[in-house]
């Protein structure tokens, strides 16, 4: 059995890491400044801008789209990719969106290059490839279990020519930004349909009438600014042609999967990589930080936490490198039960693996010195985001206690 990344694999993410601990990791400290300048904005800030540039010099550039897709696709597989996303994952307010590898860009980008007209993706995916406008994802709603797709409130009905949605959506990620041109909503077209085919996605250019952007929202008190935010958003007789349809009518829900899955493993690989800039932080704080006669490095407690969140990063990355070749070779169907395992172990050992490195920093890890606690912020929304645990585990478990036959033993054991 061999381990090693390829020699593409290698490439990139040396120069990945080169570009991050070069570029990106100094540039943390403009960011905040510029930040604290401008408090009152939701653009991307100049430090971003002149980091995309150095990064497309370099040819980290939309790495993730894997080749193919639809003639857009210059990044990397899912294997190859995975430890790249990691590093970006070291900063997470900085390096994704400096090589343009971002949430919820690269879903909704994933979905244009995938489901797309010709016209759509030439109007939307286009500029979303050259960072020159931004999108956001509306699916989740404040007045439903948005877990459950088929209790999805939001209308979309057609009338002649034109579309017309209503509903309210919140928590859509980067809507605050003004360069959000494009908002993707998903929205019932046949309420009495079959269960999984009563959704469909629609495009709803932001500037459309009707489209009103409520207020900014937080997560544990962080508004994720630098960012574009995350809003609500009221849908009030929305009209958009027909052809802004994405896919085809009731195909939603499968749209939705098809978006989700992928966006699963790359918030699991740049999780990795926020423990991995944690552990960091605790390896040179417990070495320097004396108390009761000794540096903090010696007490048992703080080697245990060290050894035990030496061996969740090893394991989780072990299984999120499988379920990142399950995907590039049978697909992301037929690796549904490992992004479902991933989706619920990964997100809760960083968070658990962050809490004790906060208490490891004392009050220093409360406050916005440390990188520490906005990582456990974003870490406890990981495990809501994309579904939350119990949907997922309830799913993984009812795979497991499925009767088994001849097929899936031989799966199991290769």
């Amino acid at each position: 059995m061999d381990f090693r990344p390829d020699e593409m694999t290698c490439a990139f993410t040396d120069e990945a890491r080169s570009f991050i601990d070069q570029y990106v990791l100094p540039a943390e400290p403009v960011l905040a400044e510029q930040l604290a300048a401008t408090p009152d904005e939701w653009t991307v800030r100049p430090v971003v801008r002149e980091l995309q540039a150095v990064a497309r010099e370099r040819g980290l550039w939309n790495l993730f789209l894997p080749p193919g897709e639809h003639g857009r696709g210059g990044g990397l597989s899912n294997l190859r990719y995975a430890p790249v996303a990691e590093l970006t994952g070291r900063s997470p307010r900085l390096a994704p969106a400096a090589m343009n590898c971002a949430a919820p860009d690269t879903g909704n980008m994933e979905l244009l290059a995938h489901f797309g007209t010709p016209e759509q993706r030439e109007r939307w995916l286009e500029p979303l490839l050259e960072a020159s406008i931004r999108s956001a994802f509306c699916m989740t709603e404040p007045d439903t279990a948005s877990s459950d797709a088929s209790q999805i409130g939001t209308r979309i009905h057609r009338d002649g020519d034109e579309y017309v949605v209503n509903g309210r959506k919140w928590f859509a990620t980067g809507a605050m930004n003004p360069d959000c041109r494009l908002l993707i909503v998903m929205g019932k077209t046949d309420p009495n349909g079959a269960r999984h085919r009563q959704q469909s996605m629609i495009l709803v250019p932001r500037e459309t009438p009707g489209v009103h952007v409520i207020r900014p929202l937080s997560v544990f008190g962080y508004d994720d600014r630098d960012h574009g935010g995350h809003a609500e958003i009221v849908f009030d007789d929305v009209r958009v042609p027909t052809a802004n349809l994405l896919g085809a009518e009731g195909e939603g829900f499968a749209i939705a999967q098809a978006r989700l899955g992928p966006g699963r493993i790359h918030h699991c690989m740049r999780a990795l990589g926020m423990a991995e800039r944690a552990l960091d932080l605790v390896r040179e704080r417990a070495n320097e930080r004396v108390a009761f006669g000794g540096p903090l490095a010696g007490q048992g407690v703080v080697r245990t936490w060290a050894a035990e969140a030496r061996v969740e990063v090893e394991a989780l990355r072990l299984l999120v490198l499988k379920t990142a070749w399950l995907m590039d070779t049978v697909g992301n169907r037929e690796a549904r039960r490992e992004i479902q395992a991933i989706k619920i172990a990964v997100p809760r050992a960083v968070e658990r693996i962050l809490d004790r490195a906060v208490q490891l920093f004392g009050a220093a890890g409360l406050s916005g010195d440390h990188p520490l606690a906005e990582m456990f912020a974003a870490a406890r929304a990981m495990r809501l985001a994309d579904g939350p645990d119990e949907v997922h585990l309830a799913a993984l478990g009812k795979a497991e206690l499925r009767p088994r036959t001849a097929a899936t033993l031989e799966g199991v054991v290769q």
